[in-house]
C-alpha cells in the first residue's frame, strides 16, 4: 500500500489530536506501530526498546547494502494548549504538538512507506523517538545500544520543521545549524539575618546580584566577537519577608553555544567566577550544570555538501542555505557520536514554533517526503562511503 498526500494529512491530524509529553507516548507509539504494520512487511524489521518502550526502530533491509543509513524523527508534545480551533485539535488539555513532531512523524513515515514498496539498496534504519522536547530521548536510545548490530547507523538524517521557510522548501547549512543547550542552576549559601542589623548577616541577594552581573561579561569581553554563546538567568528564588536578610538564593538559567567547545569555556568562566566570589563574599556557592543529549547540531562536513549539493541541482526542491539557529536539539548527541546532518523543511506557520498557534502547512508532508526519498536513492547510488 503507498500513502497517498490525502492519507498522509490524515496520519498527521491524527497525531496531531493525539499528543503526549516526552517519556509519555503511548498511544502515539501505538498508533505508529501500527501504521508501520499496515505497510508490506517483506522486507521490515521492527525493533522495540524496553527500556525506552515508546521508542520504535525499524530495518529496512537493503537489496545489496554496502552501509546503514538512519533517518531519525521525534514524536513528543509540549505542554502548551492550543488556540487554533482545529477540528482535529488536541484532546490532551495542555498538551500540543507546537514544535511540529506530528509532522516530522509523518514526513518519516512516508518515507518508510515508500521504501517499504520499493526496496532500497542500502539498509534504511528508521529511529522514531521519544522525548526529545527533554529527557534527551536520542541521548537514552544510544546509550541503551539501540544503533548496534543490524540496526547500527553509519551515518543519519533528520529534519525539523521550520515556520519562517515557505512551504517544501529544504534548508540546510555547512557546520552548526543548531545551538547546544545546557541548564545551569546556581545556589548561593549566604546568612541570613535582621535587616536592621545587615553586618552580623551574609546577604545572598547582593551576592546574586554580583555573580549575575559579572556572568554577564563572559559574554561582552572573555569571547571573540564573531563567535556565538548566550547566558540567560531567567529564574531565581531569594528570600521569604522584606525585613528578612535572604541566607539563600536559588538562580536558574541556560547556556547555548554554537560548538562544544564555546559550551564547555562558558561554563569553566562561571565557575572561576563563583570561586572569586566565594572568596570575596565569605560564602559557598553551588553550581549544577545538565546537558544531557542537546550538543550542538554539528553537520557532519562530507555528508552535509553532498546532501546540500543534491538539494540544489535537483530542479524539483526548493532549496536554501540557513543561518544557524540558538535553539537546541538533542539530535546534536546522536550526530556527535554518528556522523549526520539535520536539515529544516519550510511549513510556512504564521504562529512560530512553541507557540499555541503554531500551524504547519501540510503542503509540506509531500514535499519532504518527495526530497528525502530522491536523496536517499542518490546517496545510495553513490560507491564510496
Amino acid at each position: 500500500m503507498t500513502l497517498s498526500s490525502d492519507q498522509l494529512i490524515q496520519i498527521r491530524r491524527h497525531l496531531h489530536s493525539i499528543p503526549e509529553l516526552a517519556m509519555q507516548e503511548v498511544k502515539t507509539h501505538e498508533y505508529v506501530l501500527q501504521v508501520i504494520q499496515s505497510f508490506s512487511q517483506t522486507n521490515l524489521e521492527i525493533k522495540e526498546l524496553p527500556e525506552l518502550p515508546t521508542a520504535l526502530l525499524v530495518l529496512v533491509k537493503g537489496t545489496d547494502p554496502q552501509r546503514n543509513i538512519g533517518y531519525r524523527c521525534d514524536m513528543d508534545a509540549l505542554p502548551v494548549t492550543e488556540k487554533n480551533g482545529l477540528s482535529y485539535a488536541s484532546t490532551n488539555p495542555g498538551v500540543m504538538h507546537a514544535c511540529g513532531h506530528d509532522l516530522h512523524t509523518t514526513v518519516a513515515l512516508g518515507i518508510l512507506n515508500y521504501f517499504s514498496e520499493h526496496q532500497p539498496k542500502d539498509n534504511l534504519v528508521f529511529f522514531f523517538q521519544p522525548a526529545e522536547e527533554s529527557d534527551s530521548g536520542g541521548k537514552v536510545a544510544y546509550d541503551l545500544g539501540a544503533f548496534s548490530g543490524k540496526f547500527k547507523v553509519d551515518e543519519f538524517y533528520g529534519l525539523h520543521d521550520n515556520p519562517l521557510l515557505k512551504t517544501g522548501v529544504i534548508g540546510c547549512r555547512e557546520g552548526t545549524l543548531f545551538a547546544g543547550t545546557t541548564e545551569v542552576n546556581v545556589i548561593i549559601h549566604g546568612k541570613s539575618g535582621h535587616a536592621a542589623y545587615p553586618h552580623l548577616a551574609n546577604d545572598a541577594i547582593v551576592i546574586a546580584a554580583n555573580f549575575i552581573n559579572q556572568v554577564q561579561t563572559v559574554i561582552s569581553r572573555s569571547i571573540d566577537p564573531i563567535k556565538c554563546g548566550v547566558i540567560t538567568f531567567g529564574k531565581m528564588d531569594a528570600g521569604v519577608i522584606r525585613n528578612v536578610i535572604a541566607g539563600e538564593a536559588r538562580i536558574e538559567g541556560t547556556i547555548r553555544g554554537l560548538t562544544q567547545d564555546m559550551i564547555e569555556f562558558i561554563r569553566q568562566r562561571i565557575v572561576e567566577i563563583a570561586k572569586g566570589l566565594e572568596k570575596s563574599f565569605n560564602c559557598r556557592i553551588e553550581i549544577e550544570y545538565n546537558q544531557g543529549g542537546y550538543y550542538p547540531v554539528e553537520n557532519n562536513p562530507s555528508l552535509t555538501k553532498r546532501f546540500i549539493n543534491y538539494m540544489k541541482e535537483n530542479k524539483k526542491v526548493d532549496f536554501e542555505e540557513t543561518e544557524p539557529k540558538m535553539t537546541g536539539e538533542d539530535f546534536g548527541y546522536l550526530i556527535n557520536k554518528i556522523p549526520g546532518t539535520m536539515f529544516w523543511l519550510g511549513v510556512e506557520s504564521k504562529g512560530a514554533l512553541h507557540s499555541a498557534d503554531f500551524l504547519p502547512n501540510e503542503a509540506a508532508i509531500q514535499k519532504g517526503i518527495d526530497a528525502m526519498v530522491g536523496f536517499l536513492n542518490y546517496r545510495m547510488n553513490l560507491e564510496e562511503k
